[in-house]
């Protein structure tokens, strides 16, 4: 585990990170608010309401995209993986960003009826049978309740209360959300934009998400193939000192395997804290160390050095001309597996 001072440097990256993310939100509301009317028709200007509630949806769109590209863009190329620290807190971010976006929405479009405003939202437009008119409101509000729902339960204390598996399978519906996010936007905006712009950059921006997991998935697939009872994981040379790869059996969970001091180790790729991809992380005073929160585990045995009891399933290694071979085969975690040294 990391120590105080590691802790404290974590601290201020924490705080560099925040302070980054909310300065480019920032700059990105005020440049929108700013060049926004100059795309509208002159016939009909952008009314202030309209335009921050459009400066807030597109950026938490973005936000979404950016969160939804980090994963695979570490898995394709590691210098990407500064991105992963503290995720979480531009997640929370996004929520903010898309409250002010529904906040402004209700305030224009429902604020001069009779009739409470939220009941209104789900009862104002029943257009089911139509695509022109449908109620892409709806589909905003499941983004939304999913946004809300995953800040909510990003604090630690609900990982132990629900359990990593649980945890991270409920923070997969942010998939969910941005699939119901672009359907609302192509429902909703797209209906009455004039401009192509915004339809360019949602198409873009799907595109690119979809892409970027489609080649990270392939990347892990090509890494490994059954050779009899053995996984082959690839060349040696492959894997870069102190740093992982990670290879998926065609049945069971992912395992990372990591070259360090010229040896060869393997444990499984879930963290034991919030089963944060190890295999993107990197060994850090002889540990692997998880890139998300910097948990670390001794390569040999996957036990979390002491006074910390966390342990990790670990896996038997040996090399054949060249290219490194895994048993797909659990050992139970915390197992000592003496590392494979590298002729």
């Amino acid at each position: 585990m990391p120590d105080i001072g590691r802790l404290r440097k974590r601290g201020n990256q924490e705080i560099v990170y925040d302070l980054t993310a909310l300065a480019l939100i920032g700059v990105y509301i005020w440049v929108f608010l700013w060049i926004a009317p100059a795309f509208q028709h002159v016939t009909r200007p952008l009314d202030a309401y309209s335009a921050r509630m459009n400066a807030f949806g597109t950026c938490a769109f973005l936000l979404l995209t950016v969160i939804l590209s980090i994963g695979p863009l570490v898995r394709l190329d590691p210098r990407f993986a500064p991105l992963l620290y503290n995720r979480r807190h531009l997640g929370v971010m996004t929520a903010a960003v898309a409250a002010t976006h529904a906040d402004a929405a209700l305030d224009w479009y429902f604020s001069f009826s009779p009739y409470d405003r939220f009941e209104m939202l789900l009862r104002g437009n029943t257009s089911f049978q139509q695509v022109h008119g449908f109620p892409f409101e709806l589909f905003g509000i499941f983004a939304f309740s999913v946004l809300v729902l995953l800040a909510a339960t990003s604090h630690d204390f609900w990982l132990r209360f629900l359990t990593p598996r649980v945890w991270k399978t409920l923070h997969m519906l942010l998939y969910a959300a941005y699939a119901s996010v672009v359907a609302h936007i192509a429902l909703g905006a797209l209906q009455a934009a004039a401009n192509p712009l915004l339809a360019i950059v949602v198409l873009a921006c799907a595109t690119t998400v979809a892409t970027l997991h489609i080649f990270a998935s392939r990347r892990r697939a090509e890494t490994a193939a059954i050779v009899g009872a053995w996984l082959d994981a690839g060349p040696v040379d492959a894997i870069a000192e102190d740093h992982g790869i990670v290879v998926t059996p065609p049945k069971g969970e992912a395992i990372a395997i990591f070259r360090h001091a010229g040896r060869l180790s393997a444990v499984t790729n879930l963290c034991a804290h919030q089963n944060g991809p190890l295999g993107e992380g990197r060994v850090v005073d002889g540990c692997i160390t998880c890139p998300w929160h910097g948990y670390q585990y001794r390569l040999e045995d996957g036990c979390a050095p002491p006074p910390f009891t966390e342990k990790l399933a670990t896996y038997r290694l040996r090399i054949a001309e060249g290219r490194v071979q895994v048993d797909p085969v659990a050992n139970p975690p915390g197992t000592l597996v003496e590392p494979v040294t590298i002729p």
